[in-house]
């Protein structure tokens, strides 16, 4: 979807902080939402496409003002009242409703550690899903403009670029965010000349390099 999360290649954003010696979390309620984040996606009542789609429905006015970790809490509250965990009086009370039932941790605390350092993103089988274009070969990201979520920025929509290498075959985020089913498709690591995005104005030696599925592109 165009919402205010896409602002790459936007101008006029503001400077970019870099914090030296940044901490991991600034804050102990920080990590206890990463803490949440992790322990409830053992649910598996959605996943991280969802969750990412979650936090870009999030009115732009809080988006914008929000911290990080503000964000991932407010997505987490959402997402357990949209999968029916707990209920929007059960968050604001801090009380079971009465009569729900109790259900089992879906995650044990003797498989945290375990389940914490364990690899997260795996490609998907190769078999049944062809590759429609080659390393080399030149393609166009489609001008597209989706309702639902998607992992095509704007900035590149409608632009040419070149095939560097095939990484694999991974879900189509568009459809896995609305639970669409996971629609595997090869993704691709496309080389973009920065005059191509930014036009005359961009330094000639850069380039950007975006991962795009299938579907984001078309032959150039």
């Amino acid at each position: 979807m165009n919402g205010v999360h896409d602002v790459g290649g936007m101008q006029d954003m503001g400077p970019i902080h870099i914090e030296t010696n940044e901490p991991v979390f600034h804050a102990r309620w920080e990590g206890r939402v990463y803490g949440f984040n992790r322990t409830l996606a053992a649910w598996r009542k959605w996943n991280l496409d969802n969750t990412r789609w979650t936090q870009e429905r999030l009115p732009p006015a809080q988006y914008l003002t929000m911290s990080y970790y503000e964000r991932w809490f407010n997505v987490i509250l959402k997402q357990l009242i949209e999968s029916k965990l707990v209920t929007p009086t059960e968050i604001e009370t801090g009380k079971p409703a009465k009569g729900s039932p109790k259900l089992t941790p879906a995650l044990r605390a003797e498989d945290v550690a375990s389940t914490f350092t364990k690899a997260r993103f795996e490609g998907r089988n190769r078999a049944g899903a062809a590759p429609r274009f080659a390393a080399g070969q030149r393609v166009r990201a489609r001008n597209m403009h989706p309702l639902g979520h998607t992992r095509l920025p704007r900035y590149a929509r409608g632009h040419a670029g070149t095939i560097e290498r095939d990484q694999g075959v991974f879900p189509l985020p568009d459809t896995n965010a609305a639970f669409q089913g996971e629609n595997p498709q090869h993704v691709y690591s496309v080389r973009f000349e920065a005059p191509e995005l930014w036009g005359a104005q961009a330094k000639p030696q850069d380039v950007v390099y975006l991962d795009l599925w299938d579907s984001y592109l078309e032959p150039a």
